[in-house]
C-alpha cells in the first residue's frame, strides 16, 4: 500500500488489537481540504474499550494518529461512530434504557 494509507492501516491495527470483535471494525478515509478524515465503525459491544474511561483511550488514538500524519506531512481528524442503539440515541427516548447502557459498559470495562 502507497505511503499516504499508512494511518488507515495504524489505526486497523491498534483497534483490532483492542476489541473483542476485530472483524466488525470497519475504518473509512477521506481527504478534503481540511485534511484526512478517518471514519472508525466497531461492534457497539466494543465501544467502552475504544472510548476507555473518560475517553482517554480515543484521545490516545487520536494523539498516535496525529503524529502518523505529522511523518506524513498531513492532518489526521479521528471520528468514532456511534453504533445505533447508542447511549445518545437511547437518552433521548428513555432516560432508564441509558442507564442500563452505562451500567452495561462498566460491567463491560472490568477485567
Amino acid at each position: 500500500m502507497s505511503e499516504q494509507y499508512h494511518d488507515k492501516e495504524f489505526l486497523e491495527m491498534v483497534v483490532k488489537a483492542l476489541v473483542d470483535h476485530p472483524g466488525d471494525v470497519r475504518v473509512d478515509r477521506k481527504v478534503d481540504e481540511m485534511g484526512v478524515l478517518i471514519t472508525l465503525d466497531v461492534n457497539p459491544e466494543d465501544m467502552g474499550k475504544i472510548i476507555g474511561r473518560q475517553g482517554n483511550t480515543a484521545k490516545a488514538i487520536r494523539t498516535l494518529l496525529r503524529v502518523v500524519g505529522m511523518k506524513n506531512n498531513a492532518r489526521v481528524n479521528l471520528k468514532i461512530s456511534e453504533p445505533e442503539g447508542g447511549l445518545r440515541s437511547n437518552e433521548s427516548n428513555n432516560n432508564t434504557s441509558a442507564a442500563r447502557s452505562v451500567d452495561q459498559a462498566m460491567e463491560d470495562l472490568k477485567m
